[in-house]
This record gives structure tokens, sequence and C-alpha cells, in this order.
């Protein structure tokens, strides 16, 4: 166990080493755990998050207050429109001030080539731990509980696994790519040959794919990329399949909009299911277009574990605050 995390900031899935990793999933099992048996963890007694936040969320916002207010602290909710962002405060003033008035700062902030560097901005000026809630390019708390989902499900030995992450049509708005990104970055350090797929223009961002093969390489774990569906789910264990926009291509919505309606055959239904393994768990990061980017029948079906996985977000994002507010 890993035990020099205190002070450290969360923005980028590659931040915590493999073993660092491991040491947050221990502490989330535990407080898991206590939290089952409802014993008390008041580990952040009197502590305070800021939660600032450029994007709409639900179990985001959810998980993080009802776990700062598990761990005895509280968290505060800060919407930028209600801020002076907009008329003067600068990253360095939000770093600062934050830093000075509360125990940790989460942003999440997703808009193109902007997001990141905004965390990483603020983090430079701020005496406290900063966290990424998601941006355009990471979205770290939701793998973390991805991981731990699947190691509850599948053991903690994942070598030899095939997960896929695979793009899906969704007909709502264009999400950010920061999902699949942080996916094909920190599985392949826990043993999972990852398969990649999507269509041509759904592309992801070439220094993602090239650290994503460096780690692939490190650990010795595999990393293809298709552009077939069909082909991706063929004997998998673990199915990820979610809608991003195709952002390396255009950030134009009408013409993101008419590249993503050509591909509206990419769902995840019954039928690519059955090509996966029997015993394969489905697994999205929600919200989900039901019976548009997954049926229904699956979402809902003994395969699905997206409920599970959106409760480990609480867990994991505890066991973060934990090893670093303290």
């Amino acid at each position: 166990m890993q035990t020099d995390l205190r002070g450290r900031n969360l923005i980028g899935d590659l931040d915590f080493s493999k073993e660092e990793v491991e040491t947050v999933l221990e502490v989330a099992w535990d407080l898991k755990k206590k939290r089952a048996l409802g014993e008390p963890h008041s580990y952040l007694r009197d502590k305070v998050l800021a939660m600032l936040f450029f994007f709409s969320s639900t179990r985001t916002r959810g998980s993080f207050e009802a776990g700062m207010a598990q761990l005895g602290g509280h968290a505060a909710f800060i919407e930028s429109r209600t801020t002076q962002i907009s008329h003067g405060d600068t990253e360095k003033e939000l770093g600062e001030i934050f830093g000075r008035y509360f125990d940790g700062i989460a942003i999440r902030h997703v808009d193109w080539g902007i997001g990141n560097r905004y965390l990483n901005l603020v983090a430079e000026s701020s005496r406290v731990p900063v966290f990424n809630m998601q941006c355009e390019i990471y979205h770290p708390f939701q793998i973390l509980a991805d991981l731990m989902t699947i190691m509850e499900k599948k053991g903690k030995n994942l070598r030899k696994r095939k997960m896929v992450v695979s793009w899906a049509y969704a007909s709502s708005y264009l999400k950010p790519i920061s999902v699949p990104q942080s996916l094909i970055l920190q599985m392949p350090r826990f043993g999972l040959d990852v398969v990649l797929a999507h269509p041509p223009e759904f592309r992801l961002m070439p220094e993602i794919m090239d650290q994503a093969r460096a780690e692939a390489k490190k650990f010795h774990t595999g990393f293809e990329v298709v552009d077939n569906m069909d082909e991706a789910f063929k004997d998998a264990d673990i199915v990820y399949a979610k809608s991003w926009g195709p952002l390396l291509t255009t950030q134009d919505p009408e013409k993101g909009k008419a590249i993503q309606d050509r591909y509206k055959n990419w769902i995840t239904d019954s039928r690519r299911m059955a090509l996966a393994k029997e015993d394969a768990i489905y697994m999205h990061p929600l919200p989900a277009d039901r019976d548009v980017e997954v049926t229904s029948e699956v979402m809902d079906g003994q395969n699905s574990v997206v409920f599970d996985e959106a409760e480990n977000r609480l867990h994991v994002q505890k066991a973060v605050m934990s090893l670093t507010m303290r």
C-alpha cells in the first residue's frame, strides 16, 4: 500500500501509478464495507470540498456531495455561471482563493481545448488538491469506479480478459471523448486486453493513443483498434459501449450530428451481446440513450452492471479524498 498520497492532485489517469491506484481500490473496498455495516468513517471531519461545475451533472455531483457528508465533511456546489468567473476571476484567482477557503477543489469542465488547461492552471495556484470531475481529455474517477466494478465481477487477476471499448450511436448531444480515452489508458495497466472499436470519424487523440499503446507494451497486454462493432464484441469478457462525438473530425454540432447519424446501427442489443462470452458484463457510465445507444433489454438485463458501476463512483471518490485531503 502506498501512503504518500496526501496533497496530491488527480487530473489525468496516469497521475497515480498502478500501485497508487491499487491503494485507492483497497481503501474504496474498506469504505464500501464500512458503509454497508453502518460503521462511522469520518476521516474528513471539518474538511470542505469546493465543487465547481461548468457542465451539468447527476452522478458526479450526487456522489461527491454524499461522499463528503459520509466522511464527516461538507461539499459546496458552485455553478460557474453564478460566480464572477465570466467577469474577471482567472484560474490563478480560483486556485489561490479557493485553495485558502477549501481543503480540496473539484472541477468539471469539458469544453474542447479549454477544460484540462483550466484544471491544471487552477492546480498550479492551489495549495490544496485539485480533482478532475471530468474534462475534455480525462474522466479519472469514472474509470476508477469502472476498474473497481470489473474486479468485483471478474476477480482481481484480469490478465487475458478481453475488454471492448466501443463507440455507440446516441441521438443526443456530441458527448466528450474523455471516458474512452481514460479507459484505454488505465485498463491495460491491470492486465486487460483492450479492443477499441469506432467508425473512422470518431478517432481519439493521437497522443492518448500513443500513451495507451505504451501502457499496453509496458504491462504486456493487448491493444487493438477495429472499425467493426460485431468484430469487437466477439468473445469479450467486458463490453463498455457508449457514444462520443467526432471531435477530432469536427467541433461543429450540426456537422457532427450529421456524421453521427450515419451510424445508427451501432447499438448494443441482445444480438451483439450474444457475440460476447455468456458471462460478459455490460458497462456504461450513464446517462445512456435508452433504445438508441443500448436496448433496455441489455441495460436492464442480468449481464448489466451499470448501477453497481454508478455506486462505485461514491466509494472510489471517498477513497481518493480520504487519502489526499487529510
